[in-house]
């Protein structure tokens, strides 16, 4: 079948799949472990006809993840990226400006190079405590107002992976950290959502 999209998941763990999978730029050149524990795999179990490259590294914070921006989504010349980082940043105590100054950068120069981007929010973990939630929530709120600022796709995985009676843990998780494979799948079914919607979109346009 012939390919119809080229998605870049640009991210750290929660893209690359961890803990139950290493993403090919961990290990390459395929990646190893459970391939079900990764966004990338369901979006394509969905859509055959996508190829959704995981170039996601665990422990990444923002300003890794940017200096990565070049060769991991421009050269692909891909459609889309996903774009989902900053959780290592609030992790380490690192200021919210500087996340949203390289989140943005990461927007703006693949939306230059005529990519639509993909604004993902970042995940819970559960050892978050009260300051740590309201950290990350206040990402989150920020991540939606600007993708529309901005004019990016938006997609509330955060929504995704959470504990709908318990917003502040994950639904289900191997080590408190990241989603196991049901979690990846319910964050690729919605990002295919987003961007199914913005192909038809297109098409009707």
């Amino acid at each position: 079948m012939n390919l119809s999209l080229k998605i870049v998941g640009l991210g750290d763990s929660t893209t690359a799949g961890s803990p139950g999978f290493v993403s090919p730029l961990e290990a390459p050149p395929d990646g190893r472990g459970d391939v079900e524990s990764q966004y990338a795999y369901w979006m394509m179990k969905l859509h055959p006809e996508w190829l959704v490259l995981n170039r996601g590294i665990n422990g990444q914070r923002s300003d890794e993840i940017r200096e990565r921006l070049e060769r991991d989504v421009l050269r692909e010349g891909c459609d889309y990226a996903i774009i989902l980082a900053g959780v290592n940043d609030l992790y380490q105590g690192r200021a919210l400006e500087s996340i949203e100054e390289n989140l943005v950068a990461m927007h703006k120069r693949a939306i230059r190079a005529g990519i639509r981007t993909v604004a993902a929010t970042v995940l819970p973990y559960n050892t978050m405590s009260q300051a740590d939630y309201k950290s990350l929530a206040a990402l989150n709120d920020w991540i939606r107002r600007v993708s529309h600022i901005m004019g990016t796709l938006f997609c509330d995985t955060y929504a995704a992976v959470s504990d709908p009676h318990n917003p502040t843990k994950l639904a289900s998780s191997p080590d408190g950290l990241h989603p196991d494979p049901s979690g990846y799948r319910k964050m690729g079914e919605a990002l295919a959502r987003v961007i199914e919607e913005s192909q038809v979109r297109d098409f009707t346009e």
